[in-house]
């Protein structure tokens, strides 16, 4: 083979200038996470040698800044603009008790008052509802002469809640109490808690405020079985 023509059967391999090399974000965010709260002028100085220009690492840390992956605040040992890394906390998950929407007997406020409203009317009564958290008497319902103020609440998501809940409405109906004529309710989800509370409550405590209960469930049915002493 003749001197000069020998032929490499493969071409060279060309790397990329920028292949596996760092960021200048990246290298920032490197330096901070062991260095943390080094001024633009320190990064520089660390990164490039010292004196080096440090135009492109303060838009650098803006950028991270804006990004939410750096904040940029005073030192506090001499109150200078520092860079720290920003740690993003990890969400915890909420406890099960929080969650009584998956529940299928769960009912709102609204919906208390929505299926009383229905069966109230189906009764005759003229009803007035405060929806949401408007502020008033619940419902308030009329049917010729009579006046019926009923408070209402919710489930509820954990027990320490149904039992405020439970002395709370007893504590509003009383301070509603200016109506020798009309008579007073309270209004739950049908709940075995809300049954046991107000079977402790005691007798004398019931006839003498002659406040009733109203239990409804998911379903929309009520049981009123508490107005039968009367």
């Amino acid at each position: 083979m003749e001197s000069g023509s020998f032929r490499c059967r493969h071409a060279p391999v060309r790397l990329s200038a920028t292949q596996n090399v760092p960021t200048l974000k990246e290298r920032i965010l490197g330096l901070l996470q062991t260095q943390d709260g080094l001024t633009d002028r320190e990064v520089t100085d660390r990164l490039f040698g010292s004196g080096t220009p440090q135009q492109s690492v303060n838009q650098a840390c803006r950028q991270l800044e804006s990004q939410s992956r750096i904040s940029r605040k005073p030192r506090p040992s001499d109150g200078k603009i520092g860079n720290y890394v920003m740690t993003v906390p990890q969400q915890e998950e909420p406890p099960k008790e929080m969650e009584p929407l998956s529940l299928p007997d769960f009912l709102s406020e609204d919906s208390v008052k929505r299926h009383l409203q229905a069966w109230l009317e189906s009764q005759g009564w003229r009803v007035t509802v405060v929806w949401g958290k408007g502020r008033g008497i619940d419902i308030e319902a009329f049917k010729q002469d009579q006046r019926w103020i009923i408070e209402a609440k919710g489930s509820g998501s954990r027990d320490p809640m149904r039992v405020n809940y439970f002395l709370c409405m007893l504590g509003e109906t009383l301070q509603r109490m200016n109506d020798p004529r009309a008579r007073y309710s309270i209004a739950l989800p049908d709940h075995r808690q809300f049954r046991n509370l107000w079977a402790r409550l005691p007798e004398l405590a019931k006839s003498r405020t002659e406040i009733t209960i109203l239990f409804v469930d998911a379903s929309g049915n009520v049981d009123a079985a508490s107005l039968q002493r009367e």
